[in-house]
């Protein structure tokens, strides 16, 4: 099975397979983020918070376990009937488009784990900004949690093998016209998948047009995970802070 090659995400995400792919991923450090970030914003307890592109709802769910109300949502019907089953009282998942804004105002607004940068265009990125600025309240904090294009590119690994539950990744990547491809190929069940992530290269500076363009103001910027500075060419990540 191929992909087509407008709205990847809309398959790939929706996937079994992407799931299994990246199973294994940091759910300690992912939890600190959590923890030193609401302290960082000062969020009192029962804040509401939404967070943008959920997935299975790994960083909503532990975020209503230290006590703040959550909505998660994604694209990804599949990713969202997983995550449905945690919910709670103050726990609550459902299928949304990044780019369409909710009706309802939030304490903050969260998009992490490089859940951006999926759209061909600059205008779509723009919306989806717009659309987190229309989702939070006057005096809310909004966060996008993005990769350091530059370090990420300097360290860019072209070929890899990788074997989760038994099956096969082999994983191409390259980077073309602006984007970071990654190309995905495995045999499952019998059937051969050919999958290939598109993401954006949006440096600090492009990052700055999109918000300037929304109306927003970016108030801090950290490189890694622990809140320390950001450099551009040592830091893995891009995190930013921003408000109206």
């Amino acid at each position: 099975m191929k992909q087509t090659e407008s709205k990847w995400y809309a398959t790939w995400f929706d996937t079994p397979y992407y799931h299994i792919l990246y199973k294994n991923r940091d759910n300690e450090e992912a939890q600190n983020f959590m923890r030193q970030l609401t302290d960082y914003l000062n969020l009192k307890p029962k804040s509401h918070i939404l967070d943008v592109a959920c997935g299975r709802g790994r960083h909503a769910i532990y975020l209503n376990k230290i006590g703040y109300q959550v909505t998660g949502i994604d694209l990804s019907q599949n990713s969202i009937d997983y995550a449905k089953n945690f919910e709670t009282d103050g726990l609550y998942f459902e299928r949304h488009d990044m780019c369409q804004p909710m009706g309802k105002t939030y304490d903050a607004v969260f998009n992490l784990f490089t859940s951006f940068g999926y759209f061909e265009k600059d205008n779509y990125n723009i919306n989806a900004i717009k659309a987190m600025k229309a989702n939070m309240k006057p005096k809310a904090y909004g966060v996008i949690d993005f990769l350091n294009v530059h370090h990420t590119l300097k360290h860019l690994k072209s070929h890899d093998t990788k074997t989760v539950d038994d099956i096969e990744f082999k994983i191409h990547k390259w980077v073309e016209d602006g984007y970071i491809f990654k190309r995905i190929q495995f045999e499952a069940e019998g059937q051969k998948f050919d999958f290939t992530e598109r993401l954006k290269c949006i440096d600090l500076a492009l990052f700055k047009s999109y918000f300037e363009a929304a109306g927003l103001q970016i108030k801090q910027v950290f490189g890694n995970y622990n809140l320390e500075d950001f450099h551009p060419e040592t830091s893995e990540r891009l995190i930013l802070i921003f408000q109206q």
